[in-house]
């Protein structure tokens, strides 16, 4: 009739702090039983039962978009997939991808390998990068092929980018298809993850898929979508974006705990006026935001921007503005200028990110 998972998560807010997180996913309800409210019990026994554990907010990433907004959850991330014409990028073919690793090292490696060399990057990653999710053992093992759910298993290749001082600061995974047409290859890569702990090592790993012999085309994988990734090209317009929508929501349950959580770009004060339908985060708070940190307490102040518990998540990884959201009429701006000192405290100078599907 229906199905619902969640699992323990930890995810990076504003600043690189963490918080545990409630990950939703698998829900389905079959056709034959829509409409009998299974979705909304389901949720409401699975989101009380992670404020009760002390659980700062949930996460899912949405097969629909209309669904999620009712149950109190906002698009907090977006994500963006690039398609690179290689003989367009500019780039030499006559040099190697080694060539273009600016005095560091790549190397093919095997899945034993990227098991353990990933999860220490990783944990470099994501504490760097708000919106980025935890990845347990089970993630490494899934995505090297020790556990398969289906029967078939392509194994892909692993590339790995090392310093000139041997620090590991970049892996990817991705498969290369056979396409030949009037005689002439016309391959794709086809990255499946690629995480970078510094923006070099990033770009060294991206010319080395776009040096790869007889590869016309990479698809990216889902990137930020204010990714570097175009312009470690001689010719951006060579990287043509093939998709781009939200990705990771949010659903804040303890307003406090998310907001004291983050840090800000600038300093000031200002009381939300927090409204939750189904009564697990609403309320009236005073922010006192900073550089530092930020403290959030219960005022009985007047109000100076009232908007939905859905509407905060999507302000509190930094992606939104409240002024826009104020235009579109989600937000209620209770103070002239409220939604432009929402703005100057939430926003971030880079977009969120969260590079995991679950």
């Amino acid at each position: 009739m229906a199905t619902f998972r969640s699992f323990d998560q930890r995810l990076t807010a504003v600043g690189g702090a963490e918080v545990p997180a409630d990950a939703i996913t698998g829900v389905t309800v079959t056709a034959t039983h829509r409409r009998r409210g299974l979705l909304t019990r389901m949720m409401t026994r699975d989101l009380t039962a992670a404020k009760d554990r002390g659980d700062v907010v949930a996460t899912l990433i949405a097969a629909e978009y209309p669904i999620y907004g009712r149950y109190g959850f906002g698009p907090a991330t977006w994500a963006t997939e690039w398609t690179i014409d290689v003989p367009r990028t500019g780039l030499d073919p006559r040099r190697s991808g080694q060539d273009e690793a600016g005095g560091g090292r790549i190397d093919l490696v095997d899945g034993e390998d990227v098991r353990k060399l990933g999860p220490d990057l990783h944990a470099r990653v994501r504490a760097a990068q708000p919106g980025a999710v935890s990845r347990d053992e089970l993630w490494w093992r899934l995505n090297t092929g020790v556990v398969r759910y289906e029967a078939s298993w392509t194994e892909p290749f692993y590339a790995v980018y090392r310093s000139p001082e041997g620090e590991v600061e970049a892996l990817a995974a991705y498969t290369v298809d056979d396409n030949w047409h009037d005689k002439q290859p016309h391959n794709t890569v086809s990255v499946k993850w690629l995480i970078g702990s510094a923006p070099a090592a990033e770009r060294a790993l991206w010319r080395y898929l776009c040096s790869i012999d007889w590869v016309t085309k990479v698809k990216s994988g889902w990137r930020a979508p204010d990714d570097l990734l175009p312009f470690f090209l001689p010719d951006p317009r060579a990287a043509r974006i093939t998709w781009q929508a939200d990705w990771l929501w949010v659903r804040i349950l303890d307003v406090v705990r998310a907001l004291e959580a983050r840090t800000y770009e600038g300093e000031g004060s200002l009381v939300l006026e927090v409204t939750d339908r189904a009564g697990l985060a609403g309320g009236r708070w005073r922010l006192e935001a900073s550089p530092q940190g930020g403290s959030c307490t219960p005022t009985t102040q007047s109000a100076e921007l009232t908007l939905d518990v859905g509407e905060l998540a999507a302000l509190w990884l930094g992606d939104e503005s409240a002024v826009r959201l104020a235009a579109l009429g989600r937000v209620r701006e209770e103070r002239a200028g409220a939604g432009r000192l929402a703005d100057a405290l939430l926003r971030t100078s880079r977009r969120p990110w969260c590079p995991d599907m679950f």
